[in-house]
């Protein structure tokens, strides 16, 4: 597959990614934790809004394609 059109398809994936996490993790936090202190708000977004981060290194490193053997400059 040719590096851009994975980037293309990566960069999409990814903007999905934040929406999708964004709305279901507001939708978990208002139907489980509406009655909950700030505090447990607080550490819950913490939590949640570093997690995220997970799934998007994978398609980072997807995106990224394999890393190139040697240099290219071998026997030179």
């Amino acid at each position: 597959m040719p590096i851009r059109l994975k980037k293309l398809i990566g960069t999409v994936l990814l903007v999905l990614l934040v929406i999708i996490y964004a709305l279901a993790a507001t939708a978990f936090a208002v139907a489980q934790l509406a009655e909950s202190s700030a505090v447990v708000h607080l550490l819950f977004f913490l939590f949640s809004g570093l997690l995220w981060i997970l799934p998007a290194m994978l398609i980072i490193k997807w995106m990224a394609g394999p890393k190139a053997t040697g240099d290219g400059m071998a026997g030179r």
